[in-house]
């Protein structure tokens, strides 16, 4: 038992520093900062050109679309960005090396947690700092608002983060990864009630968009940042902050049984004429392009 307990101590400082490593990279990169903040833009910019007010209660429909918005640039941090990490790292040989490291797939998803975990709570910072700046954007106005919008942006990424690296250990290649990924969270975008006042969607729409995390991390947000009158625009005339937590949870708990035996597998079945020949294809690929 002690020796089990020195073991995973030894991975999860191994994953915090190996975390450490990969955020200072990405804070100087700055063409993935370039393109993590390009997502806030156009959040500001589609709000600071609204000026009408949501149907029925007297709420600007800029502030629904930057609550909307701060959920839905966490769940593309954790269900698009993430797995395009995973895979292009895994075409690079990483899950390779990771086999003949002892702990090394669990050091990883350590490192990558941190690695989004801090990208997405820095991208809503930025963004709902900028937005009560630019647009007037909503905050938070008191400490449970603080508190609920804590709550909810963790429990969302739990809940996406475990999900999107079970998506990232299965995927082909990050060309098709992009492909096969942004369609779904682009159309889970229009039909979560992150665009658009939920209740004002068909009903068959509410009930499929309602299996899915997005829309309870929105509904949730909404909760945290919008003025609690606002709560008669959702289906249930309330905020339904348990059921937000439940789902989330069971979303969570999914992509944790999801996420670790399906990187061992990808990890096992890494081998080096495998990425030598992903390698010769994509070679082919460019060229025939």
């Amino acid at each position: 038992m002690t020796e089990n307990h020195h073991r995973r101590r030894r991975y999860w400082r191994a994953g915090f520093l190996r975390g450490g490593i990969e955020l200072r990279h990405f804070v100087r990169n700055r063409k993935e900062m370039t393109g993590q903040l390009a997502n806030v833009v156009v959040a500001l910019v589609l709000a600071g050109n609204l000026s009408k007010s949501v149907p029925g209660i007297h709420l600007p429909m800029a502030h629904l679309i930057l609550a909307g918005f701060s959920a839905y640039l966490l769940f593309q941090i954790g269900l698009v960005n993430l797995p395009q990490i995973l895979v292009t790292e895994r075409e690079e040989g990483a899950l390779l090396r990771l086999r003949a490291t002892p702990g090394g797939i669990p050091a990883y998803l350590v490192a990558k947690s941190l690695l989004v975990v801090a990208m997405a709570l820095g991208t809503l910072v930025v963004l709902l700092g900028a937005g009560a700046l630019l647009v007037d954007g909503p905050l938070p106005r008191d400490p449970g608002g603080w508190l609920t919008l804590l709550w909810v942006a963790g429990l969302g990424l739990l809940a996406v983060v475990p999900l999107g690296a079970a998506i990232g250990a299965v995927l082909p290649n990050p060309r098709e990864a992009l492909a096969l990924i942004m369609l779904p969270a682009m159309g889970l975008l229009f039909t979560s009630g992150a665009m658009f006042p939920f209740g004002s969607l068909p009903v068959v729409v509410q009930k499929i968009a309602a299996v899915f995390p997005l829309k309870w991390m929105a509904q949730g947000m909404r909760s945290a940042l919008l003025p609690d009158a606002a709560r008669v625009a959702e289906p249930a005339g309330s905020w339904e902050l348990p059921t937000v937590a439940l789902v989330l949870t069971a979303w969570a708990i999914l992509g944790f049984l999801l996420a670790i035996p399906l990187l061992r597998r990808a990890a096992r079945r890494e081998s080096g004429s495998r990425m030598t020949e992903r390698h010769r294809k994509a070679g082919l690929s460019g060229a025939a392009a």
